[in-house]
């Protein structure tokens, strides 16, 4: 196996450790999340191979691929446990029901509309569809994204939906390089997430940072990341 992807693999999992250990957190509260888009199903084997276990995608078409021929790949062979895979791109209301059947998180769900439908597809089989509501904080025009001002009403909603369980909110913050513009935007999340639990809902999850910059999220407290350049390498 060539070992570039393992070795990226420590990499961020040491950038991990050690922004969590700076920000006086447990280095075991932030999960890191492989981001495989536009990744073949042999690079995701290396990654699992290198001890990956989750995976996030953007294209429904082309997970389904990937998963239909990783259906046997185990993440650890002792103990058999499958991939879990989290869909993180903009999800149109034609593919919900694909998105419900086959994924285990959803990250992207902007609108009631969309979680009604996941809520309504997903099989009564699987265990509940572990849900993100994202939060267009910048409030770039380009971004999906509910607005902060409509995440109370939009969360308290969703949370009481059948099958799908709230977990927490994630965002993609606005490009640049300046860290404080950086954490200025997840503090904001994190403070809307904060205020969400005093009204009662039991969130656990922040789905924010990302390859450049997720020690600034982890600094405001992100418990997923969301990494693919810094372990895949760039990609078309």
């Amino acid at each position: 196996m060539p070992p570039v992807i393992a070795e990226n693999l420590d990499i961020v999992i040491s950038r991990i450790h050690a922004a969590a250990t700076a920000a006086g957190r447990q280095p075991k509260d932030v999960h890191l999340l492989a981001v495989s888009k536009n990744c073949s199903s042999d690079t995701i084997r290396k990654a699992v191979v290198a001890g990956q276990q989750s995976f996030g995608e953007n294209y429904v078409k082309e997970a389904l691929e990937k998963m239909t021929e990783l259906a046997n790949t185990t993440y650890n062979e002792n103990t058999q446990k499958r991939l879990i895979w989290h869909f993180i791109g903009p999800l149109q209301t034609n593919k919900t029901k694909l998105v419900a059947t086959n994924f285990d998180w959803v990250h992207s769900v902007d609108r009631l509309k969309t979680a009604e439908r996941l809520s309504l597809q997903r099989p009564a089989y699987l265990p509940p569809l572990q849900v993100c509501l994202q939060v267009n904080i910048s409030g770039e025009t380009s971004k999906s994204g509910t607005m902060p001002e409509d995440v109370q009403i939009l969360a308290k909603t969703v949370a009481s939906l059948p099958n799908i369980q709230l977990r927490g909110l994630m965002t993609i913050p606005k490009a640049t390089t300046d860290p404080i513009a950086q954490r200025c935007e997840f503090a904001t999340l994190r403070m809307l997430y904060e205020r969400l639990n005093t009204y009662g809902l039991a969130l656990d999850t922040l789905s924010m940072g990302m390859s450049h910059d997720l020690e600034t999220a982890i600094a405001e407290g992100a418990t997923i990341v969301r990494v693919g350049t810094a372990i895949f390498g760039a990609r078309n």
